[in-house]
């Protein structure tokens, strides 16, 4: 049902560039008064312009009504769900795999004189 609103949609929309495209502008109404060739077209004396915009209308009509099919059929899904509630909670093992590192420890009795300490260049 997606594909075929979707297609339909697509549709309508490059049928309506394609009419207003084909539309007269405000100034071409002037040329044919005075007799330009524009006045003999296929659609009679009267012009184009009833039926291309009349055309138009519908066409603008269909689109929105498509425009609202496809917000509601891919907006109505399901609520999403968050990626940790989809995680199972691990096992925390509480069994021993092996005693730490002994680290060495520093010498307590070494005295600490204020030659042995760096200084800082001064600036």
């Amino acid at each position: 049902m997606h594909q075929i609103v979707l297609g339909l949609h697509v549709l309508i929309a490059l049928a309506l560039i394609g009419l207003v495209l084909m539309q007269h502008g405000k100034g071409a109404d002037a040329g044919a008064a005075f007799g330009s060739g524009a006045s003999a077209t296929v659609f009679g004396a009267q012009g184009s312009s009833n039926f291309l915009s009349r055309a138009t209308a519908i066409l603008a009509t269909l689109f929105f009504i498509t425009s609202l099919a496809l917000a509601y059929l891919f907006g109505n899904t399901a609520a999403p769900t968050s990626v940790t509630e989809q995680l199972v909670p691990a096992e925390v093992s509480t069994e021993v795999v092996g005693q730490p590192a002994q680290l060495p420890s520093a010498p307590i009795d070494v005295p600490v004189t204020p030659s042995d300490v760096p200084v800082a260049p001064a600036q």
